[in-house]
């Protein structure tokens, strides 16, 4: 990209690719920053100008990557209010919550998609909130603490949509099928006692996006009865 490029105004689909891409490398930062898989499956790269780890397992990566192409064409409809990365625990009870929270900031119709938007930020501005992000997400553990290794965890990627709609942009067998999420796992089925701790926030002048970790209540009170995990929500 020429520099004259990188200072303009974004798009509106420059901000959602540019979105997209910072969560897929934010969800191999949480898998590894949480340890739900070994640190050697992980390989040092560089991403938004600074260190990122990404995972080395190809049917994982598969996942990831498909999982975040179909968020991709679903935030291209500016219907997405929410991703979440879900971590849980051998009874597949939720422990932390990491909340993608977008909110569009305009519409734009189908064939203006491409078009410089007045007074969005650059995409070299975004490249660095979304180094600051990283950086903040790589050290969240001295909050949160460690998990339990004999939790045996693992995660999940969650798509909440705006007025309970369904994902309606991936309908091919390509990307991985939106399965109707467990309600325990989704940030409506959190309690009122887990706990929010804000990471980081960008206002781009088109999407608005914030990110946060969320503690559940099974995670803060382990000795307390867990909730029903099988209890199903809405589509996601």
């Amino acid at each position: 990209m020429a520099d004259s490029d990188a200072e303009s105004p974004l798009t509106y689909a420059q901000t959602v690719t540019g979105i997209a891409e910072f969560i897929e490398v934010a969800i191999h930062t949480i898998l590894y920053v949480r340890q739900v898989y070994p640190p050697d499956l992980f390989i040092r790269r560089k991403k938004f100008d600074t260190p990122v780890f990404q995972s080395r397992h190809p049917a994982l990566n598969e996942y990831i990557s498909g999982a975040v192409k179909a968020l991709e064409d679903e935030l291209l409809l500016g219907i997405v209010d929410k991703v979440v990365v879900v971590i849980k625990n051998k009874e597949q009870v939720a422990l932390e919550r990491f909340i993608f929270s977008v909110q569009q900031m305009i519409q734009v119709e189908p064939y203006d998609k491409e078009s410089k938007v007045e007074n969005a930020i650059s995409p070299k501005s975004l490249g660095q909130y979304f180094r600051s992000f990283l950086i903040k997400l790589s050290m969240i553990e001295s909050q949160l603490g460690q998990l339990d290794p004999d939790d045996d965890v693992s995660f999940a990627i969650l798509l909440e949509l705006k007025d309970d709609k369904a994902p309606s942009a991936s309908q091919k067998s390509d990307p991985p099928p939106w399965i109707p999420a467990e309600a325990q796992h989704t940030t409506s089925g959190a309690s009122d006692e887990a706990e929010l701790h804000l990471i980081r926030a960008v206002n781009t002048g088109i999407i608005n996006l914030s990110l946060a970790v969320q503690e559940s209540e099974e995670k803060l009170n382990p000795a307390r009865d867990a909730k029903d995990p099988k209890e199903k929500g809405p589509a996601k």
